[in-house]
């Protein structure tokens, strides 16, 4: 009984909508509905493959997806590890909260922060290296520096939330063991090195090889807030392209394809996650 509202949302939301799948394979006409649309079969993926930008649209997802997962993996450990080895404990809750509290901002508000401040016009950033000589810089107006505001953006919004379960982990290291090698002499320094990263690693494998499912998300709400045509050769990734064809653009089908061409892939990136998992960490959910 506890669990049947979170079936019923799952089966409403999650696989009633899977029968839209076949919107892919048809030309889709609104007015004639799924039953009547006439069957092109993997026309809209050949498209896909065959359209323009298409190769530098996957481009772009791997790329960014690829170092925000890389980012958003050393950094929090990189933190996790700092924070550890402080002893103020109040001064470790307020830095522990200040850092949690960018990952409940939506993107719609922190996109316009982004836009604001990183504005050539009056933002805060340029001002700053215009007042140290430097020349203005288009954040968000020029491909590599916008790829670049992208990943740097999403790791500050996400890399304290992300450090939660790399904390955990360090509490649950045996105090036992420091205190051994405090008495052989070891340094703090030594000491991170041969017990608190050797520990630290099975989890640092699990979630690593787990992040390899989410390849392909590389951050539509981030990107949608913040992106121009300007960027679109660096910026567009395969989430953003298929809301404009197939909601802007009304080319449903399309879109369609796009998406399930993305669920596809990261479903198979999913199972090797998983099996990478559990033969590098022993890790299994079922």
């Amino acid at each position: 009984m506890l669990l049947l509202p979170a079936i019923v949302l799952c089966i409403i939301f999650s696989y009633i909508p899977m029968v839209g799948i076949i919107i892919a394979f048809e030309d889709y006409q609104p007015w004639v509905g799924m039953k009547n649309s006439p069957w092109v079969g993997l026309d809209h993926f050949h498209y896909l493959f065959t359209y323009p930008d298409g190769k530098q649209i996957i481009m772009n997802t791997l790329i960014i997806a690829a170092f925000k997962l890389l980012f958003n993996l050393i950094i929090p450990i990189v933190f996790a590890l700092l924070l550890n080895e402080v002893r103020k404990v109040v001064f470790k809750r307020v830095v522990q909260t200040l850092v949690y509290l960018p990952h409940f901002l939506s993107w719609v508000i922190l996109g316009g922060i982004l836009i604001d401040i990183l504005s050539t016009e009056g933002g805060i950033v340029n001002r700053v290296l215009a007042t140290v000589g430097m020349e203005k810089i288009f954040f968000l107006g020029n491909g590599p520096w916008f790829r670049f505001t992208v990943i740097i953006s999403d790791v500050w919004k996400e890399f304290g939330f992300s450090a939660i379960i790399f904390l955990a982990t360090l509490v649950g290291i045996n105090p036992s063991l420091y205190e051994a090698a405090e008495i052989d002499g070891a340094t703090r320094w030594q000491q991170v090195k041969s017990i608190t990263i050797p520990l630290m690693l099975p989890i640092v494998i699990v979630v690593a090889t787990l992040s390899l499912g989410r390849i392909l998300d590389a951050g539509f709400d981030q990107i949608l807030n913040i992106y121009n045509p300007l960027v679109f050769s660096h910026g567009d990734i395969i989430d953003t392209f298929a809301y404009r064809e197939g909601l802007n653009n009304s080319q449903f089908s399309f879109g369609t394809a796009v998406g399930v061409f993305k669920s596809v892939v990261g479903l198979i990136l999913i199972i090797i996650s998983y099996r990478l998992a559990y033969k590098l960490a022993n890790y299994r959910i079922f």
